[in-house]
């Protein structure tokens, strides 16, 4: 039970150390030696708490309560599927991304307090993983705003602040509307512990059904604020830009799956499919999500900044995420929880990709890099394929979350929406062909006019290069070999439903 507060405490413990001990820019006379400290035991940081998190899922099952808050509001951590398979997609990104960010953040200004705050993200992130019950996962999902907030503002720009302003404001707001949910939860169930099928009482649900259906979907809409759910998304594609490379991989490819996480335990967990399926509640978050996976894939084809092109494309790809959980199928779900990790090793891939043009050429527009295949090939080859992966098409692991999600759709019987679930999907796949093969195109191709005698190979060194490989292959073996996943979901899957 332990294993489960170390790997919560030691990374935020390990960030505060270093926001303490690099509170002050590095001197410039003992610049390198501080900083080569400073990796290094970041470095250290990061693989302990990866290792004390493998250590942790292997107690699935087991639980522990740190304190009440009140007498009947505890504290607690649990390790459960549906944890796990968070908390594995986090141990994977962060680690990548932090590593990349060793050579990213060489000309940032007071790198220790980037990755103070990153460390204790890191450590808030497996909180809400672990987290036993619906206040305990309220709270780290508030810190976990608080924590990540300092990533998008970290260069101190007008632009950057007003981002993480912007950011702040759209997660307290959608919090504060699921503390409003959680408040009646409380008054109408015996526990908040997440219980498949959910915690509500009977006799309530007979007697106020009809507001508790409201109070699920005013919990939907304020977690679906994180992941980026039509109408509050606009602050994806605000913070991105602004943010470093490496932490808007991370916030694209794990902070937002948070929202996920969250509509998972409320609707699963908490309210249950037996008393949303087939109500005016399922309808209208199924249209939310729609209209959010055509939206942002439209205007992600229509962006020619790259990085922001790359943020419409998560509004878009985590309602993918969202509209199999609305559908609440068995096929749906497995898509739905496949997609989580698929999307995740795609998606910060995409963004390291991007940060390493960005980082050789100082070039953001798409526009800007016609050639750049054979300046950064191998970036470029990694980016390809992933970009493949996030169109669907086979042997990714984007094809085959999509096809379980158009197959549970297809399943459910859902009037109207069954059928234009998938179409919908479809209409997207193209889309997204569109926003992301002419970089490939235009880089590997660049027509006949384009000057070769001012061509030099770019490509970053080992410590970009390797995260973005590992998540590529990791990305190709989820399709290349789904059936393990698969089969692994299918466990989790049995035990929600």
């Amino acid at each position: 039970m332990y294993l489960i507060l170390l790997s919560v405490f030691f990374p935020i413990l390990s960030g505060l150390f270093l926001l303490i001990r690099y509170r002050m820019p590095l001197a410039k006379e003992k610049k390198n030696t501080d900083r080569k400290t400073l990796l290094t035991l970041t470095g250290c940081f990061l693989v302990i708490t990866v290792l004390l998190c493998a250590a942790a899922r292997s107690t699935a099952g087991n639980s522990f309560t740190l304190f009440y808050l009140t007498k009947t509001l505890p504290i607690c951590f649990k390790i459960d599927e549906v944890g796990v398979l968070f908390s594995l997609l986090s141990s994977v990104v962060l680690p990548c991304a932090g590593f990349f960010s060793f050579e990213y953040m060489k000309h940032e200004e007071r790198e220790g307090r980037y990755y103070g705050y990153y460390m204790i993200m890191f450590g808030v992130l497996n909180g809400l993983c672990f987290a036993g019950n619906l206040i305990t996962f309220y709270l780290f999902f508030e810190l976990l705003t608080l924590s990540s907030m300092p990533l998008v503002l970290h260069n101190g720009s007008r632009e950057a602040i007003m981002a993480g302003l912007k950011y702040l404001f759209y997660s307290l707001c959608g919090a504060y509307g699921a503390l409003y949910g959680i408040y009646f939860v409380c008054q109408n169930s015996d526990t908040l512990a997440f219980t498949a099928g959910g915690i509500l009482k009977t006799s309530s649900v007979s007697q106020h059904g009809e507001f508790l259906l409201f109070t699920a979907f005013v919990m939907i809409l304020g977690f679906g604020v994180k992941a980026g759910m039509f109408p509050m998304h606009a602050w994806l594609p605000t913070a991105h830009p602004v943010a470093p490379a490496p932490a808007s991989a991370v916030l694209s490819a794990v902070i937002v799956k948070a929202g996920v996480l969250a509509i998972c335990r409320i609707v699963y967990y908490v309210f249950g499919t037996g008393f949303l399926n087939d109500t005016w509640v399922q309808t209208v978050w199924i249209i939310l999500t729609l209209v959010t996976v055509f939206m942002g894939s439209m205007l992600a084809y229509r962006e020619p900044v790259l990085k922001k092109r790359l943020a419409y494309s998560t509004v878009s790809q985590i309602s993918y995420i969202l509209f199999g959980l609305a559908v609440m199928d068995a096929d749906s779900l497995t898509g739905s929880l496949l997609h989580v990790l698929a999307h995740g090793f795609i998606k910060a891939t995409l963004f390291l990709c991007a940060g390493a043009i960005i980082y050789k050429t100082g070039k953001t527009r798409v526009d800007e890099l016609r050639g750049i295949g054979k300046e950064m090939p191998l970036t470029m080859w990694c980016y390809t394929f992933v970009s493949l992966g996030l169109i669907g098409i086979p042997p990714t692991g984007g094809f085959i979350s999509k096809w379980y999600l158009s197959v549970g759709s297809l399943k459910s019987g859902l009037p109207i929406f069954s059928v234009l679930g998938p179409v919908i999907l479809l209409i997207s796949a193209l889309l997204t062909a569109g926003y992301l093969l002419p970089l490939t195109i235009n880089g590997f191709f660049p027509g006949a006019d384009y000057d070769y005698t001012k061509l030099q190979k770019q490509e970053p060194c080992k410590l970009m290069t390797v995260p973005i490989l590992f998540m590529t292959v990791l990305s190709l073996l989820i399709g290349l070999f789904p059936d393990a996943v698969t089969d692994y979901l299918a466990n989790i899957v049995s035990a929600v439903l």
